[in-house]
């Protein structure tokens, strides 16, 4: 494995479906707070470095 996650596994990690995280990833679909916040967590970083508002 090369270190990167899966879209699925990050599904997984966050508890919503991959089609949610290919949907956030494409700016079709804004997360809610708390999934927004749970996928930084993930990531272990800022919730700002993750997502940021234009």
């Amino acid at each position: 494995m090369n270190g990167e996650m899966t879209q699925k596994e990050l599904a997984e990690r966050v508890g919503v479906t991959r089609q949610t995280i290919m949907a956030i990833e494409a700016a079709k679909y804004s997360p809610s707070l708390e999934v927004a916040f749970k996928i930084a967590a993930v990531f272990n970083l800022p919730l700002e470095s993750v997502f940021q508002y234009q």
